[in-house]
């Protein structure tokens, strides 16, 4: 009964927030505190509750800080060259705008931290889907499917959790499966690409030679609107500057590259003389997270501080820094906590134990032998559904075990557990994607709709090539 509760109470939540029902944090906080009463369990619903946020408060601790941190770094310049250096690639072509998403999420997750990826992606690229008129969850779903696959870096999370849980060495686990990683990643450039053509045929702009930039120009402010027009064929981007009842000039892309940087490079808050002091601290800081030499949400919080204090050292800039960040601490934050609820709700009926031997159950002893690949199948919808934590502290070793009954080694069995990242990082029970969803201003299930068979696709691919390479 607990097994058939806990995937009924999944599918309602689904459900509810794909359809627009509800809202993620009602949805997460209502729908399980209903089942909890259908359990039986409804007077321990505040012990499960206290549990699901003493769990999650570092996370949430972690989130604050970090969103404060590196929102201020984008504040005073520290990503604007790698964002130029992007940006001049996208010029104002849909294809490689989002081809350069899935580039930029890639190189900013080698941090091993989502919600650091999403916000840098997202401030950078924003501007220019909205500019262009392009699918916002495009950009959504690129985002998270290149995280996903990097978030299996020995930092990341997932690969010392199958490491801890069976006893081995990370590196073990995860020098064997870049092969298959890069064929994964490689996936998801070339997704990007077609989704990247796709929107360029939607908006009708068919080559970079045919989009023509106008501005209409009134007395309060200039607008630039983006139309296809009949190009040239030279390989330039035609603008054409409105005058007040004048004729335009034209100039070609590198002239108008300031058009579409997204980060206003006159902002009053850029700070170039402390740039490299803000580089040098934010290397420091991703340093001690590897090291762990404190834990992160001590790490976040003491840099916060401090880059507030050094760069804003007027107490009303600090002021005005934590208000422009305001709203996605609280999005954030907010949707932690609720989520705390779903957790703790399923951890502490038991449903997730009763669905996780149930699935190892049903699980036919003729594929005893395959059990590496039946850990790769199972770890798309376990990892979508549980936490990670609750998939290889509780789910992948009891797999291990009946692999080993059959003489599949744990290396193969922890290689086979980290296909499914690419699908988890869009997974409602983790915080990183409500702040890629929060500050694209995309819908939860609109996100969800739109990546779950591509981010499936691409676990399949890691699955399929660490099979032919013989790591799985």
């Amino acid at each position: 009964m607990l097994t058939i509760l806990g995937f009924a109470m999944i599918a309602t939540f689904l459900v509810l927030i794909m359809m627009k029902k509800m809202s993620p944090i009602a949805a997460l906080v209502l729908i399980p505190a209903l089942f909890c009463v259908f359990v039986g369990k409804g007077a321990k619903l505040g012990d499960y509750v206290l549990d699901g946020v003493t769990d999650l408060a570092p996370t949430a601790a972690m989130l604050m800080f970090a969103i404060v941190y590196f929102g201020v770094m984008i504040d005073v310049g520290l990503f604007d060259p790698v964002v130029r250096g992007i940006l001049k690639f996208c010029k104002a072509d849909p294809m490689r705008i989002v081809v350069g998403t899935a580039v930029l999420a890639a190189i900013v997750s080698l941090d091993g931290d989502g919600s650091t990826t999403f916000m840098i992606t997202v401030s950078a690229m924003y501007p220019l889907y909205k500019r262009l008129k392009m699918s916002l969850v495009v950009m959504t779903g690129v985002a998270a499917m290149a995280n996903g696959v990097m978030n299996t870096l020995p930092w990341g999370g997932p690969t010392a959790r199958a490491a801890t849980a069976l006893k081995l060495d990370a590196s073990d686990i995860f020098v064997p499966m870049i092969p298959a990683l890069l064929v994964g990643l490689l996936f998801v450039f070339v997704l990007s690409y077609v989704l990247g053509v796709r929107e360029r045929r939607r908006l009708g702009v068919l080559t970079l030679d045919e989009v023509l930039v106008e501005e209409k120009v009134d007395e309060k402010e200039t607008e630039t609107v983006l139309v296809g027009a009949g190009g040239s064929g030279d390989g330039k981007v035609s603008m054409r500057k409105g005058v007040a009842g004048g004729a335009g000039s034209g100039t070609d892309a590198d002239e108008q590259d300031d058009d579409f940087q997204g980060l206003d490079p006159h902002r009053a808050t850029l700070r170039p003389k402390l740039y490299w002091f803000n580089a040098l601290l934010t290397v420091g800081l991703l340093t001690a997270m590897i090291m762990e030499l404190l834990p992160i949400p001590v790490l976040f919080l003491l840099g916060a501080a401090l880059v507030l204090t050094v760069n804003f050292p007027h107490i009303p800039d600090q002021k005005a820094r934590i208000a422009a960040h305001a709203e996605n601490v609280l999005n954030v934050s907010g949707m932690v906590f609720a989520a705390a609820v779903f957790t703790g709700v399923l951890q502490g009926t038991g449903m997730v134990d009763h669905m996780a031997k149930w699935m190892v159950d049903v699980i036919p002893g003729s594929m005893g032998p395959h059990m590496a690949l039946v850990t790769g199948i199972l770890s798309l919808p376990l990892t979508y559904f549980m936490s990670n934590d609750g998939f290889y502290f509780g789910v992948l070793p009891v797999l291990a075990e009946a692999g080993a009954a059959h003489g599949v080694s744990p290396l193969e069995m922890a290689r086979a557990s980290l296909v499914g990242q690419p699908l988890h990082m869009s997974s409602p029970l983790v915080p990183a994607v409500y702040v890629l969803v929060g500050m694209a201003k995309v819908e939860f299930g609109d996100h969800t709709k739109f990546v779950v068979k591509w981010a499936a696709l691409t676990c399949l691919v890691i699955l399929g090539a660490g099979m032919l390479f013989g790591i799985i």
